[in-house]
């Protein structure tokens, strides 16, 4: 059993979400967030990432954030030559941001509940079919296609469904309200169906090249 910390530090990326049992690269490289790491690999190696909104919090003078997010935990580490860090976070749970807590150092912490997302940490696979899936593969490589983002199809199609559909959902080329509905959906199949949802509002017509035939 994990043992959930109640407070985490928090790295703010915008249009970038993680999801429970994801691992995903991060090349970091600003001061603040170098402390923030070093901090982190000094205790349970667990960081919350957690998007930041449009909108500033004028008397802290900071985006204000969303109040969902994903805690991950450090599985990689390298330093480079030029004092960056080479990371990997591998997703555990998402959280509910409690309270923003004030503190002394460059980055930001947050007090956070785990309540509501313990079905994170079920490692049964969820009873999507692949089958199902197939006509919002086709309407997302069409997508992906026309914005110019190139994908490994047949790699994830020899993942597992949770795996295939969380790791487009996190490259897919969405809006940062778009990719929050996603993280935010409870479970799998709702998460299946809210990218289709998202789908059905684009106009592929827009992204279509511009190659002379």
């Amino acid at each position: 059993m994990i043992n959930l910390p109640k407070k985490i530090p928090v790295f703010p990326l915008s249009n970038f979400i993680i999801f429970p049992k994801t691992t995903v690269p991060l090349n970091i490289f600003e001061a603040r967030y170098i402390q923030m790491i070093n901090d982190s690999m000094k205790a349970d190696k667990f960081i919350g990432m957690v998007q930041p909104m449009n909108i500033k919090d004028h008397q802290a003078n900071t985006p204000k954030l969303y109040n969902i997010g994903c805690m991950g935990k450090i599985t990689s580490f390298k330093e480079t030559n030029d004092g960056r860090y080479l990371i990997e976070l591998k997703g555990v749970i998402r959280f509910k941001i409690v309270r923003e807590i004030k503190n002394n150092k460059d980055y930001r912490e947050c007090e956070v509940d785990f309540t509501e997302y313990q079905i994170d940490l079920n490692n049964k696979e969820e009873s999507v079919k692949f089958s199902d899936l197939e006509l919002i593969f086709k309407d997302l490589k069409s997508l992906f296609e026309k914005r110019g983002f190139i994908i490994n199809w047949n790699a994830l199609e020899k993942q597992s469904l949770s795996e295939t559909i969380n790791a487009l959902a996190m490259a897919s080329p969405f809006s940062i309200e778009e990719k929050q509905i996603l993280l935010e959906a409870i479970n799998l199949d709702t998460r299946k169906l809210k990218i289709s949802e998202i789908l059905a509002t684009y106009s592929f017509d827009q992204y279509n090249n511009t190659t002379i035939q």
